[in-house]
């Protein structure tokens, strides 16, 4: 659905030196995505809001990054990416000081959902553009070297949101009360990400699509209808989107759960620990552990073949539901106890999900599209996550916290089972060479592979 960059395609400003400009690009990626997905719910559990009602509410807003990949192709007919970028980035600086105002307000929990729209999909779209800028302007070359930049900057928007900014949210709400306390933290992201937008629209190289003069808003959506067309013709797709919504089926539950029971008050069968603390051990231990269980993760895939990992990393992805469960039933007073159980936690949760992303790239990605399919794919898999998550409120009010978390456990069983069915890179190709097709013929190899 895109060509590679020419030439042509940075001519437009003089070259910048990638390390001006990928750092500030991807730290606001995250932190808007970050304040939206995470943030948001603490901020609510800490406000009154019923869990049900925040899990229901979130996950509707994630719908915005499941559903993405759909105008994606529209935004090639822009003339420049870097202008899409820096719109979003002020359109989303403006939503968040239009949050420090919503809060005040009597209706304020109908006209925060109302802001965090408005972010959710601005910062959607600044993703669209903001890879799209970054692959634009960069040759392979480049984009390899700099990808650890990426992630690196991307993450530290997660430690600045859960590990500064929920602990200083924490340490005001004592002071000032839960609602000025919140105002005060989204005012500051709102400068924040005001002056980060105002470096990034003079740093960011100004790449502009020129390969791209020729497309029309017709052409791109005979292209998206043919791109989705062939993504859903796929031999054995519906199997493969089954597998990745079961795959995160458990996980949309417990990640919204989770740390809606760390801050629960014990009277109510959760831990009673305060916003600081949970911000603490998250924006550390949490995130530390996540990383290293997804660099594990990826080592351990590359040497076992991703059909031989995969029912390993599915046991991993219900680490977490098992470490929730063990703290509802033994409830632990001790923090040391408690930040412990999060690290083996995030750690099985990053050794695992690295199974979703391989899986999406050498199953269901390879073919005509496969950068599209790529996307649609991920938009899959956040869908799945996004349904989950939506329902697990109401099922954690109805079975209490000991319950809930013992039922994500048993929600990952129907991935392991659907291991025995799916198609997986290896196995297939395995099955080519012995001449098991689908009755379809052999295909092409890009074919085979999903």
């Amino acid at each position: 659905m895109s060509s590679s960059p020419t030439p042509a395609a940075n001519t437009a400003s003089p070259a910048r030196n990638p390390i001006r400009w990928v750092p500030s690009l991807y730290f606001v990626q995250g932190m808007q995505f970050f304040v939206v997905m995470l943030i948001a719910g603490l901020m609510f559990k800490n406000m009154g809001v019923a869990n049900d009602q925040i899990a229901r509410w979130t996950g509707v807003l994630g719908l915005a990054w499941a559903f993405k990949p759909l105008w994606s192709p529209f935004l090639e007919l822009a003339r420049s990416k870097k202008l899409i970028v820096v719109a979003m980035q002020f359109t989303g600086a403006a939503g968040l000081a239009l949050m420090v105002v919503a809060l005040q307000l009597p209706m304020w929990f109908a006209a925060s959902i109302g802001v965090l729209f408005l972010l959710a999909y601005a910062s959607a779209t600044h993703d669209i553009a903001c890879d799209g800028l970054y692959m634009a302007s960069l040759d392979d070359r480049q984009q390899a070297a700099y990808a650890g930049w990426q992630g690196a900057f991307f993450n530290a928007s997660k430690f600045l949101t859960l590990g500064g900014l929920l602990v200083l949210a924490g340490y005001l709400e004592r002071g000032i009360g839960v609602m000025n306390a919140w105002s005060v933290i989204f005012g500051m992201l709102a400068v924040l990400l005001f002056v980060l937008a105002s470096y990034n629209a003079y740093a960011l190289p100004g790449a502009l699509n020129t390969e791209h003069r020729d497309l029309t808003v017709s052409g791109v959506w005979k292209t998206l209808v043919e791109v989705v067309d062939d993504f859903l013709n796929k031999p054995g797709i519906w199997l493969s989107i089954l597998f990745i919504v079961m795959f995160r089926f458990a996980e949309g539950q417990v990640q919204t759960i989770g740390p809606l029971f760390l801050i629960e008050a014990r009277a109510k069968g959760g831990l009673g620990l305060t916003t600081e603390q949970v911000g603490g051990i998250y924006g550390t231990v949490g995130t530390a552990a996540f990383l290293v269980g997804s660099i594990v993760g990826g080592y351990f895939t590359s040497w076992m073949s991703l059909r031989r990992a995969m029912p390993f990393l599915i046991v991993a992805m219900a680490v977490p539901n098992a470490t929730f469960y063990y703290l509802a039933v033994t409830m632990p007073a001790d923090l040391w106890h408690v930040g412990a159980a999060v690290a083996i936690e995030m750690l099985g949760y990053g050794f695992g999900f690295v199974g979703m992303i391989l899986y999406i790239m050498q199953a269901v990605a390879p073919g005509r599209f496969q950068t599209a399919h790529y996307a649609l794919g991920s938009g899959v898999m956040q869908l799945g996550f996004i349904l989950s998550k939506t329902i697990s409120g109401d099922i954690q009010i109805k079975m209490g916290y000991e319950h809930f978390f013992l039922w994500t456990i048993a929600c990952g069983v129907p991935a392991l089972l659907l291991l025995l069915f799916v198609r997986m890179p290896g196995k297939q190709a395995k099955d080519s060479q012995h001449g098991k097709g689908n009755g379809n013929g052999a295909g092409t190899p890009a074919e085979s592979a999903t």
